[in-house]
């Protein structure tokens, strides 16, 4: 095992300074957006602008590594993350933040585009999986400590932001003193929606019904939790045991799902969460028992988006796993972008607490199409069934691949910047015609 970390351990650390920065954002800007004035639908904005940035990053951060290179490319975009940290202190305005915020989720976007085709270029088949698993235990465990972090300074001051800004920064300095030879080449992936609806109409209704949901808590959570009489020390303590709970469950319930039809278990997490959703909403609930029902929110509503990724692999060939991976990521991303706004309006006619009523609302309608799926298509033989993974945070339209790349196969698009240069290389590489 420190064989197989060795390689990537730099990397591991610039991404959990990274995550822990990020973390931090995240609690912070919804608490230190309401200490400002802003309304709840403004917040639902402001967080919803991080995914509209999250997706164009996925679409455009490939064009940026193949000019630049992962190091490069690596090092601008984090430079230009703690750039913005610093920002929102400076510039406490809704239409700033929402322009920080999506500048904010393209640079992640690509910055988890280098890490993840790194990791993928380091990793052997036989070592994938314990590195894969290394990569979410680090990225979980930097979020939560990030959240945590909120604490340190007043919300009105901006400590706290500069706290932000130098995790970020600091992500830079072990990535860029490696001397780990850069990833693989990017292609860029074209989408699939009408093939998944068709193959899996589950997971590709829920990835986006989940992202709905799951967006809106991440954007959201922090005022909530602080709108219902948590202080801020309690209201991150909220956030961090939310995100450890999904973390925890995502294996067993995954594991069951191997087992038994994956909408099932989808469905009883679903129902569940719902249940824990609606119980948030109406019991007033304060301190110790607010935080067991974020606990149970986050067990029960953070699994989801890995099962109906599950599906979707199970009910499609194996040649066209990536674009349908991509797919799904969209899906997910779409639902993240629409979610926090409708939130925030269900916030602001109802109170803080409104915000699980939506999640409920999303999860109920989301179990009585999965329920009314169950009933109408049979779930795939066992031996159909692919191996359940953690989720991977892997971006939307991108994949790393070792192998050739086929011209002719619909799904990949080659960019032309690459293309050239691997014509380039074989020209090289090919010796002289003795003709």
């Amino acid at each position: 095992m420190p064989k197989t970390l060795r390689p990537i351990v730099s990397l591991l650390l610039g991404l959990a300074l990274l995550l822990a920065g990020n973390g931090l954002q995240f609690t912070l800007l919804p608490l230190r957006g309401s200490a400002e004035g802003f309304g709840e639908l403004a917040l639902g904005i402001i967080s919803s602008a991080y995914y509209v940035g999250f997706v164009s990053g996925c679409l455009l951060a490939p064009h940026l590594i193949l000019r630049a290179g992962h190091i490069r490319a690596f090092t601008a975009m984090v430079a230009v993350a703690a750039a913005v940290a610093l920002a929102y202190a400076l510039a406490p305005t809704v239409a700033a933040w929402v322009a920080f915020r999506g500048v904010t989720g393209l640079c992640l976007a690509g910055l988890y585009l280098v890490v993840e085709s790194w990791l993928n270029d380091r990793a052997s088949n036989e070592t994938r999986g314990f590195v894969l698993s290394a990569y979410v235990v680090v990225n979980y465990g930097a979020i939560t400590l990030g959240q945590a972090l909120v604490g340190l300074y007043p919300i009105a001051e901006a400590g706290n932001f500069m706290v932000a800004a130098m995790l970020s920064s600091l992500a830079i300095v072990p990535v860029a003193l490696t001397r780990a030879t850069q990833p693989a080449p990017i292609t860029i992936v074209s989408f699939r929606v009408g093939q998944l609806y068709r193959a899996a109409p589950v997971a590709l209704v829920a990835s986006f019904m989940i992202g709905a949901a799951n967006g809106a808590f991440w954007g959201l959570a922090p005022l909530a939790a602080a709108g219902s009489g948590l202080g801020i020390d309690q209201a991150a303590l909220f956030m961090s045991t939310a995100v450890l709970a999904g973390a925890i469950v995502q294996w067993p319930v995954g594991r069951l799902s191997d087992r038994v039809d994956r909408r099932q278990v989808l469905l009883v997490l679903l129902i569940g969460a719902a249940t824990a959703g609606v119980a948030s909403w109406l019991i007033s609930a304060s301190g110790t028992m607010l935080l067991l029902f974020g606990v149970l929110f986050g067990a029960l509503a953070l699994p989801g988006y890995a099962l109906a990724a599950a599906h979707a692999y199970d009910k499609t060939p194996a040649s066209d796993i990536v674009a349908i991976a991509a797919t799904i990521l969209l899906a997910n991303g779409l639902g993240s972008v629409v979610g926090p706004p409708i939130a925030a309006i269900f916030m602001s006619a109802e109170g803080p607490r409104a915000l699980f009523l939506f999640t409920a609302i999303t999860q109920a309608l989301l179990a009585a199409y999965v329920f009314y799926r169950t009933l109408v298509q049979a779930p795939p033989a066992l031996p159909r069934k692919t191996e359940f993974d953690l989720a991977p945070t892997a971006l939307v339209g991108t994949v790393v691949t070792h192998d050739a790349l086929d011209p002719d196969d619909p799904s990949i698009v080659i960019p032309e910047s690459s293309a050239h240069a691997r014509m380039q290389t074989d020209a090289r590489s090919t010796p002289p015609s003795k003709c």
